[in-house]
Formats: structure tokens, C-alpha cells, sequence
């Protein structure tokens, strides 16, 4: 199994471009809130504490995923899928219309911004090449606001040794 600077560095060497990032800012976590959404039905064992839905099976999977890869990241993206989980259950007991509107509505808006942000980069996105972008993405915006916040100085830098700075533009022109 590759290491967290392995899947971040590789994810990373498709978005150097801060546009792109900024795009992924805002498009990953609206596809991933989609996702959720649409996965929150149908509801199982609703007798049960935690009622069991599609997305808390697959929030488990990739959550497991994430804190095998890295703790304090895994349990930022842990908190942040059950928040999701909980700002999608209203949203999925309402009508299949607004389930489906909100859900679908989401995920092509987020693609939007997604799409924008690599014709900025010049890239195609890193899943076009290894399907586990889908899964590093989520990972990959929450790290560059740790990044952001001054957090973990040495994952940052060993990324940016690997692949270089960001910039703006196609040109080499470093930002960081």
C-alpha cells in the first residue's frame, strides 16, 4: 500500500496550478457531500441507534482507509464524512424529488468547478490514470487546508519536494 506522501504527492503532481486547488475546494467537498446524499437511502435497521445506510458503509470503508493511511488526517476526514452524514439524513427523508434534485444538482455543480479548475492546470484530472484519485481527492483538499493553516509543515514540504510548488498559471512560476 502506497504511504499518505506517496497518494498525496501522486494526486498532487496533477494539481500545482492554485486555481485548480481552489476549484477542488469547493467541487470535491460538494461531490463528496453529493455522494453521501445520494447514499443515504435506502435507510436499513432503522431500529438500530445508527440507522444503516449505504453511505455509512461506505463512509467506514474509505474512513478506515483514510486512518490507515494517516491518523490525525483520517480522523478529520472521519469527522467530516459523519457530519455529512448528518447534515444528508434530512435531505434523504424528504422527498425523492429534493433527495435527488439536491444529490444530483451537487455532484454536476462540483464536477463544474472540477472541470474548470484542470482546464486552468492544463492537466487531466489524476483519476483519469489511477481510479484512487476519487478516494485521495477528498484527502488531498483536506490536507491543503491543514497546509493552509500552517499544519503539518513537514508532509507539505516533502509533497512539494516531490512534485514543486504551486503556482498560478501554466507558467513554472512558484507561489509558496
Amino acid at each position: 500500500m502506497k504511504s499518505l506522501t506517496d497518494q498525496l504527492a501522486t494526486y498532487a503532481s496533477y494539481h500545482r496550478d492554485r486555481r485548480n486547488i481552489g476549484t477542488h475546494l469547493i467541487g470535491i467537498p460538494m461531490i463528496l457531500f453529493s455522494i453521501v446524499l445520494l447514499l443515504s437511502r435506502p435507510l436499513w435497521m432503522t431500529d438500530t441507534v445508527i440507522p444503516v445506510t449505504p453511505a455509512l458503509l461506505a463512509s467506514i470503508v474509505v474512513g478506515l482507509y483514510y486512518l490507515r493511511l494517516d491518523i490525525p488526517l483520517g480522523l478529520f476526514m472521519v469527522i467530516i464524512l459523519v457530519g455529512m452524514m448528518k447534515l444528508s439524513a434530512p435531505l434523504a427523508m424528504g422527498s425523492t424529488t429534493t433527495w435527488l434534485t439536491w444529490g444530483i444538482s451537487l455532484f454536476v455543480v462540483g464536477w463544474i468547478f472540477q472541470t474548470i479548475g484542470h482546464i486552468w492546470e492544463g492537466k487531466k484530472p489524476a483519476f483519469v490514470d489511477d481510479v484512487m484519485g476519487l478516494i485521495i481527492g477528498p484527502l488531498f483538499v483536506a490536507a491543503e487546508l491543514v497546509f493552509a493553516l500552517g499544519g503539518r509543515p513537514e508532509l507539505h514540504a516533502e509533497i512539494e519536494n516531490r512534485v514543486g510548488k504551486t503556482r498560478v498559471g501554466k507558467k513554472n512560476v512558484e507561489t509558496r
